[in-house]
């Protein structure tokens, strides 16, 4: 993950196309942390928080729940704005990516749509997997991990 002031400037004359996207911050009462296995680009084959783009007409948080159903099969209460950021993708699109924290009410996590595996992780588990760029940063900073 880019931060939005490290978002490249287009090059001359190119349009940089927006891209709205969600995902969430998924924590049980254990203090683990619900994340997908990236089946897809951006961050194919790194662990990331579950997430997708928005659908036209659909609000972030509400986005951020369908992609999470989708993802992992769970049922989440969508709660506070975590963080945004911005993410190039290299072809003139960025994607301006919100994710809020989020409870399971129902279900029992299993890989979806283009989800190669879905775990629950301890906080000292992270080190041993490849996060998403910039994940272990902004988990931090917003108290969901030890800085």
């Amino acid at each position: 993950m880019v931060d939005a002031h490290d978002v490249p400037d287009p090059e001359p004359g190119r349009t940089t196309e927006r891209v709205p996207a969600a995902g969430t911050v998924v924590t049980d009462g254990l203090g683990r942390l619900l994340l997908v296995l990236r089946g897809t680009e951006p961050e194919k084959g790194r662990w990331s928080v579950p997430g997708g783009s928005v659908e036209p007409g659909e609000t972030f948080a509400r986005a951020a729940a369908r992609e999470t159903l989708e993802e992992t099969g769970l049922v989440v209460e969508i709660g506070r704005e975590l963080w945004t950021v911005e993410i190039p993708a290299g072809d003139g699109r960025v994607y301006e990516v919100r994710d809020f924290a989020a409870t399971v009410i129902v279900g029992v996590p299993r890989a979806g749509d283009d989800a190669e595996d879905v775990r629950w992780f301890a906080p000292d588990e992270l080190d041993e997997v490849p996060l998403a760029r910039g994940l272990r940063d902004h988990l931090a900073r917003a108290g969901v991990i030890p800085a």
